[in-house]
């Protein structure tokens, strides 16, 4: 019962340490220049994704969900143009809430590579930040369609404009949890052996 009390205040002090990381790296991203519409380039979901690998879907989940509420302290909550309950009800679950907390999901697509876990790492990392890509599209569509320029069909504006941040993002975070787990393996903090993924 002590050593099962003592791993679950080890989770939570990785999980608050992998957020405030997060939130870092968020920050100094933030310098580069972003989109005037908002959305910019960044690798602050890498260390999200390694705690969801090394802790599993629902510290995952939940430590995705703190950054939620990291991103709205840091950033601040932009209310959509109708300003309605309903819109920035809308606004809040597609930008911010699924946005962010999906990534605790990266373990359960990570298994559809089996064995493989290297790949399924990466695939993990660019398939939660895929969904990313389709909330913040979706929400552009419903929610920020006025942004679009006079005549252009809003779907391909939406989709469009956020593949531009979010779809870098989604090869960059593919490409970086690679030699991350190679170098500290998530589920054994030790250099990555062919022999412990079976």
């Amino acid at each position: 019962m002590k050593s099962k009390t003592k791993n679950n205040l080890l989770a939570l002090v990785e999980g608050a340490a992998m957020v405030a990381l997060a939130v870092v790296l968020d920050l100094l991203m933030s310098l580069l220049p972003s989109l005037p519409n908002g959305g910019s380039i960044t690798i602050a979901t890498v260390p999200l994704i390694y705690y969801a690998y090394r802790r599993g879907t629902g510290c995952g989940l939940l430590a995705g969900f703190v950054w939620t509420f990291t991103q709205l302290l840091t950033g601040g909550f932009y209310p959509p143009p109708a300003g309605t309950l309903w819109a920035n009800a809308l606004c809040f679950l597609l930008d911010y809430l699924i946005a962010f907390t999906v990534v605790g999901l990266a373990p359960v697509f990570a298994r559809m590579c089996g064995k493989n876990r290297i790949v399924g790492y990466s695939v993990g990392a660019v398939a939660v930040n895929l969904i990313r890509y389709l909330s913040s599209s979706f929400s552009g569509v419903i929610l920020w369609g006025s942004y679009a320029p006079e005549g252009m069909n809003v779907w391909a504006y939406s989709f469009g404009y956020n593949a531009t941040y979010m779809i870098p993002n989604a090869i960059i975070a593919g490409v970086l949890i690679v030699p991350l787990c190679l170098a500290l393996d998530p589920k054994t903090l030790r250099k990555f052996r062919r022999e412990s993924a079976e």
